[in-house]
């Protein structure tokens, strides 16, 4: 292609000397030359765009569709994607922002001697909180199994301290209504914690919705909220809650 459009350029030099009309036919040769590679290389793109989306793979196809947009955005391979791009670019973003809020999430397995394994699933907060007066630190949220106290659901504070031998709490699913859950503070000083006793209730919420709030009493007075973004839970790590 590279030789057909200095052929062409080189065609147009000669002509452009002797015959204004040679010249004017030579110009249209190398501009079609020039056409035509815009057209192959357009044609590329547009075939890694078609595999991702016949694989569903949003997020190769939002790249490979605004690459061909952009830089042969005049090519007869452009004017077919563009009207299915915008629904296709929306996909993309969508898969990009899970595969985020995927990683926000971490998963332990512990052995517990001969009675099996500790598996648990946190995530911290959006936005850390401040609860005392100290400054702002991340509150942490906890789903664990446990082979002798089975499952639980509670908030783990770095500081500060919650209101809470008993309690409720107010969780809130993608900012809809807040719905009151029980919770409890346990009488020990090793860890700033607080249990939400229906945890069942809770993981459900927790894995169907994209973000859920939980405002809770604390010591210093008053109620603080943290934000959870949940969205990206793996179910199947904690494998007697994923149903």
């Amino acid at each position: 292609m590279k030789r057909l459009i200095l052929a062409a350029a080189c065609a147009f030099a000669l002509a452009a000397c002797s015959n204004p009309e040679e010249a004017r036919k030579a110009q249209e040769a190398a501009a079609a030359a020039a056409r035509a590679q815009q057209e192959e290389k357009a044609e590329g793109v547009a075939k890694q765009y078609d595999m991702a989306v016949a694989s569903q793979d949003w997020e190769r196809a939002r790249i490979h569709g605004g690459a061909l947009l952009d830089q042969y955005k005049d090519t007869d391979a452009a004017a077919r994607i563009e009207p299915g791009f915008a629904e296709v670019q929306a996909k993309g973003d969508a898969a990009r922002d899970l595969r985020r809020m995927q990683g926000l999430w971490q998963y332990n397995q512990i052995p517990v001697g001969s009675k099996g394994s500790q598996v648990s699933a946190q995530i911290y907060s959006k936005e850390r909180v401040d609860v005392d007066g100290s400054g702002a630190k991340p509150v942490q949220l906890v789903f664990r199994d446990h082979p002798e106290w089975k499952r639980h659901a509670y908030l783990v504070l770095q500081a500060g301290d919650f209101r809470c031998p008993q309690c409720k709490v107010q969780v809130s699913v993608d900012g809809g209504k807040p719905i009151a859950m029980a919770a409890w503070r346990p009488k020990t000083d090793e860890a700033i914690a607080m249990f939400i006793t229906d945890q069942k209730a809770l993981w459900t919420l927790a894995r169907k919705a994209k973000v859920i709030s939980i405002e809770f009493p604390v010591k210093a007075g008053g109620t603080r909220t943290a934000v959870f973004e949940t969205g990206g839970v793996d179910t199947h790590r904690m494998p007697t809650w994923w149903q």
